[in-house]
């Protein structure tokens, strides 16, 4: 005989292992099947009928309708599914978790160590991921049933404690009360399935009677609905309809049919429904009626969801272009103007994320390389708009003005998508690789890095005015930054390597991240200096080499040409110096 308190804890250990072997057999489902199942629920939902059927079968393998729920909100989130078809998904996805309760109300218990056997021998054995979370799936199906077992064992002596009997008869005479308790203790646990096998296992020992039960069931269909709510109330309010109208149609069904819980009790046991079947038939019979009912009315349903949870207002999405439109390309000035402006725009965003980059070396913070990341997949969907915006304009024909004007404008941005690349993926993965590594720049070292990132940000604000106005004073000032960045990289350089002889110990920790950095920041500046060389070109002020003479070299004409007359240019923007 074991004590009550014994029993107390042995009952909340066997509720907890079913809940998480729940969870194991959901979480081993979707990460073995997940894109299949995703691609299986987005294909049936032409019509109503075939997504509830589909939500059935992808719920009795994944054991959980909230699972699907959320999954159904993302989808409808995104506008992949029509919010309609969405909530079919969802009533069948509650049908296919009260199949399962079925299916796991049968006494298989004498099977879970064949389960866990199998599942342990698959994760262990096998190194295919898909393998692994089918072991994990088995392993979670082997508790769960281990667990059920438990449970049956424990509620024989919990059933004849006088104080539970007590409590249990008190929430029978009161199944508004009991539904409210239920729905409270599902939405904790957010599996229907885990509370419903509980109050299973308790009506097959006697210790609830059938309108508890009946009342406990509805209560845990309305707390399952209330789970996915609650996770996606912060959200954007096309997440919260999913499963706001999945609670809506089940807490009506449940509200008009808690008060006759006794009524529905008496039809039940008059028909030789008691017990654990009683509870897993009632759990059956609600969610098929919920569908029947409001299949035909997803239509009607979902425009109140709309009223009800309007959408916000967007804001300016950052991957679409602000400036470009279909309009602007049935003039070849007016579509080079837009795509002039958009690229300023873009380089403003480039700029950004060069100017925030020295602090996520700095700092190594997670949340603004994410930030600059995203920045950079903007960068990079735009610079695409502006190509093929520049390419339709292009099939119209352009004076040889407009030619060059084009050619300037994809060179240019061309370049700022290869320099938030080099933002991306390597200044950011210096700032990860620093912060994994728990390093720090020495004080001097890192003061050099400010400079040098600071005289860089200062000539890219420098070459988006040259871009801008086209001016000649402009350029040839940008153009010759470009020596003094490499004299001051070298300069950098060799300060670097001085604190190295001196055994700066923060310095040796960094030096590989520390001359990285220098590189990345000079190949940015060369990326963006090159928006000074068709100006100066234009001009007559670059030659057509850079290349130094060592001897008077004789001209077509016959004229030696003196070294001095030859300057240090760069000669194409795919190739910055």
């Amino acid at each position: 005989m074991m004590s009550a308190s014994a029993v107390f804890v042995q009952l909340i250990g066997g509720v907890a292992l079913l809940i998480w072997a729940v969870r194991m057999v959901r979480t081993g489902v979707v990460r073995a099947f997940g894109s299949s199942l995703r691609a299986v629920l987005a294909s049936a939902t032409r019509n109503r009928t075939m997504a509830a059927f589909a939500g059935a079968g992808v719920t009795v393998l994944m054991q959980s309708a909230t699972a699907t729920a959320m999954l159904l909100t993302s989808f409808s989130r995104s506008g992949l599914v029509p919010l309609a078809m969405a909530l079919a998904v969802v009533l069948g996805a509650d049908v296919g978790s009260a199949i399962a309760a079925q299916l796991l109300s049968l006494d298989v218990s004498y099977l879970w160590p064949v389960f866990v056997t199998a599942g342990v021998f698959m994760f262990l054995s096998m190194e295919a991921d898909r393998a692994q979370c089918i072991g994990r799936a088995l392993i979670g199906l082997g508790l769960l049933t281990l667990s059920l077992q438990t449970l049956r064992l424990t509620v024989v002596p919990l059933a004849e404690s006088e104080t539970f009997g007590l409590v249990l008869a008190a929430l029978g005479s009161e199944p508004v009360l009991a539904a409210i308790l239920a729905a409270g203790i599902t939405w904790a646990a957010h599996s229907s399935l885990a509370v419903v096998l509980v109050i299973a296992t308790l009506a097959l020992t006697g210790a609830v009677t059938p309108t508890l039960a009946i009342a406990a069931v509805l209560g845990a269909n309305v707390g399952a609905a209330a789970a996915p709510l609650s996770a996606n109330w912060g959200g954007a309010p096309e997440a919260k309809r999913v499963p706001l109208g999945n609670m809506l149609m089940r807490g009506v069904v449940a509200a008009v049919l808690v008060p006759f819980s006794g009524v529905l009790a008496d039809i039940a046991t008059s028909h030789g429904l008691v017990g654990a079947r009683l509870t897993v038939d009632v759990h059956l019979a609600f969610n098929i009626v919920v569908a029947l009912i409001f299949i035909p009315l997803v239509g009607p349903v979902s425009r109140l969801l709309e009223r009800l949870v309007p959408a916000a207002a967007q804001p300016a999405d950052p991957k679409r272009p602000r400036y470009l439109g279909s309009a602007a390309t049935d003039m070849s000035s007016e579509a080079l103007a837009a795509a002039h402006r958009e690229a300023l725009a873009l380089g403003d965003r480039v700029e950004a994320m060069l100017v925030k980059s020295m602090e996520a070396l700095e700092t190594g913070d997670p949340k603004l390389i994410r930030e600059i990341r995203t920045s950079d997949d903007a960068v990079d969907a735009v610079n695409e708009a502006i190509k093929l915006h520049l390419v339709r304009m292009s099939r119209k024909g352009m004076s040889e003005e407009d030619s060059r004007r084009f050619m300037e404008i994809l060179s240019f941005t061309t370049n700022l998508e290869h320099i938030g690349d080099v933002i991306d993926k390597q200044l950011l993965e210096l700032a990860e690789k620093k912060g994994r590594g728990n390093l720090a720049f020495s004080s001097e070292g890192l003061a050099d890095l400010r400079a040098f990132h600071a005289r860089v940000a200062s000539n890219f604000a420098t070459a988006l005015n040259v871009f801008a106005t086209g001016d000649t004073d402009l350029a040839r000032r940008l153009f010759a930054e470009k020596t003094t960045i490499r004299d001051l990289e070298r300069h950098y350089a060799e300060r670097h390597y001085a604190r190295l002889r001196d055994g700066v110990k923060l310095s040796m920790e960094t030096t590989s991240i520390h001359m990285d950095v220098l590189r990345d920041l000079k190949r940015i500046h060369g990326h963006f200096v090159v928006v000074a060389q068709p100006i100066l070109e234009a001009c007559g002020e670059l030659s057509d080499t850079r290349l130094r003479a060592s001897a008077p070299a004789p001209t077509p004409g016959g004229r030696e040409t003196k070294p001095e007359e030859f300057r240090d240019t760069s000669t194409s923007g795919a190739q910055p110096a």
